[in-house]
């Protein structure tokens, strides 16, 4: 099957204008809906206020917010006006977002109010502006630039320039090829390493498109969004593929904690549920183990027949619990736990797993439930092709390399790290290790890179957390490492500096453990470290005088 992927703006031209007086967009704690008329008039509000401003096309905007109506309002006005939206996850601390702002030459930023109350706006090179996502309000504004005035003469400029009312018929976005950058999607926040991913309209679209032509969700479908917009998954299949076809979605605009994310569900009855293996992985461990794990089930279970009627009890009551109504549950972002996936096989429950990337924006492979392959990570889109670099693709592990519409046009502002994924063809390394069989089914084996991928989904780079860990009184050298599911930083101390503080060794301990709060304050929550292990020798090193990672980590 051949995607047709069509212009990625003029995608949502068409949709507002066909869905016009369907709900679009629902605020979960408050119950507020917009149809897609006020979806649309919001938008061209926007885009008189960017013209107004001055902004031209091609311009970064960047959001930084928990999701909300105000953010899809932002994203969507941003890209159908012309303009890059830089979309920013509201737990980067301060010092990651000013990066990000200055290194996408960010000139206008929207922001929530207590995030902006930790930011330094001197420090803001290129911004001409900021605006609140919660209230509109102006937070900032530079010489030349009349954003408050704007914002207080918006609406009667809006009246005066369509005196009869905003309707469908004014609905004209521009002429902007698939090939322009659309969005830089950054993959961490840390200053040192931060990659913006450069995703056009050709990328995006090629997600959307197999969205569409898949029917993921369809004209008044209904979706919950529970994941990040920020993140490439989330934004893509719980925004962008819906609002291009004339879905209802729902914003949670919450921490979807198993609690509150069963209650919605139950309440949305959403067609496709998007999430990653964290969710699934919590209602096995939470209900479901403890269930089948009593000496009375683990009996009956043991008995023909009777097994089968407990599993398709079991699977009732899991349908019943994410809303009863979905096609299926789409598991991505991570890993998923293999004795929950087995599980979730052997009881017939509707879900499948896919693959992607940032830097694909971000699917590369998936497969409708009915058709998925225990343990791989679906079939490759009918418009990407992969190469596995091993001498047997079908059954020895090599890194996985792909081509097609989806492949970002590259880092910005980072020609190097381009050049170290991207081929002159092509073909973007994805840093995964794993196998393909004769049908396109790829199944992942590990990860060739250092990268950790956190249960939630986040890419966590533990070269970045050393950076900072590195750089804190008695630390000599470091290296962050995943056990048993938790961040663990093993450290070797820096020991001259303990002789020059007389500092005994017997605080060591407790000297590490205000390194690791006053470390955790400066990172995510999700790049937070359990625990720090002193190191009683140095770690073994390349001729290079790198550290042997390999042999630190299990």
């Amino acid at each position: 099957m051949k995607i047709n992927i069509t212009n990625f703006i003029k995608l949502y031209e068409k949709s507002f204008i066909e869905n016009w007086d369907l709900p679009a967009l629902t605020d979960y704690t408050t119950g507020k809906t917009l149809n897609y008329s006020e979806v649309a008039t919001s938008i061209a509000k926007i885009h008189l206020l960017y013209e107004t401003i001055g902004l031209k096309h091609g311009a970064r905007v960047a959001i930084c917010g928990k999701d909300s109506v105000n953010w899809v309002l932002i994203y969507m006005a941003t890209v159908t006006y012309g303009a890059v939206i830089v979309p920013i996850l509201s737990d980067f601390n301060p010092h990651d977002v000013t990066h990000i702002v200055n290194h996408s030459d960010a000139e206008f930023l929207f922001i929530s109010n207590s995030i902006w109350e930790q930011m330094e706006p001197d420090k803001l090179l290129n911004l001409k502006g900021a605006l609140s996502v919660e209230d509109w309000k102006c937070l900032d504004e530079r010489n030349g630039v009349e954003l408050t005035r704007s914002m207080k003469l918006l609406n009667r400029r809006f009246r005066s320039r369509y005196p009869h009312g905003y309707t469908s018929e004014n609905i004209h976005y521009p002429d902007i090829d698939n090939s322009k950058l659309v969005e830089i999607n950054y993959t961490s926040g840390t200053t040192g390493f931060s990659k913006g991913v450069m995703l056009t309209g050709e990328n995006l679209a090629g997600n959307v498109c197999f969205g569409i032509d898949t029917q993921l969700h369809f004209r008044q479908s209904r979706a919950l969004a529970f994941l990040p917009l920020a993140h490439a998954y989330g934004c893509a299949f719980d925004m962008l593929t819906p609002l291009a076809v004339g879905s209802h979605i729902t914003l949670l605009g919450k921490i979807p904690s198993p609690r509150i994310l069963i209650k919605a569900l139950g309440e949305v009855r959403p067609n496709l549920v998007i999430c990653v293996p964290l969710i699934l992985e919590k209602i096995y461990k939470n209900q479901i183990l403890p269930m089948i794990s009593k000496g009375t089930m683990r009996w009956t279970l043991a008995v023909p027949f009777l097994d089968k009627y407990i599993f398709r009890q079991i699977r009732n009551k899991l349908i019943q619990a994410f809303g009863g109504e979905f096609e299926e549950v789409i598991v991505g972002g991570a890993p998923l736990n293999h004795e929950v996936e087995e599980f979730l096989h052997k009881i017939k429950f509707p879900f499948t797993v896919g693959y992607g990337m940032t830097e694909c924006g971000p699917l590369i492979s998936y497969t409708p439930w009915r058709e998925f392959v225990p343990g791989s990570s679906g079939r490759l889109l009918p418009d990407m092709e992969a190469i596995i670099l091993s001498d047997d693709p079908e059954n020895i592990p090599g890194e996985i390399c792909v081509r097609g519409p989806n492949v970002m046009k590259g880092y910005f502002k980072n020609p190097k790290a381009s050049e170290d994924v991207l081929s002159d063809d092509g073909w973007l390394k994805t840093g995964d290790m794993g196998t393909i069989s004769h049908d396109g089914t790829l199944f992942l084996r590990g990860r060739s890179k250092t990268m950790i991928l956190s249960a939630s989904g986040q890419n966590i780079y533990p070269e970045e957390i050393e950076a900072k860990l590195n750089n804190m009184p008695f630390v000599a050298e470091s290296l962050v490492v995943e056990r048993d599911g938790k961040l663990v930083a093993l450290v070797y101390p820096d020991y001259d500096a303990l002789d020059r503080f007389d500092v005994p060794v017997t605080d060591l301990d407790s000297q590490m453990e205000q390194i690791r709060k006053e470390l955790n304050s400066l990172v995510a929550p999700y790049e937070r470290i359990a625990k720090i292990i002193p190191m009683p020798t140095e770690f073994e090193k390349t001729p290079k005088r790198s550290i042997k990672r390999f042999l630190y980590t299990r």
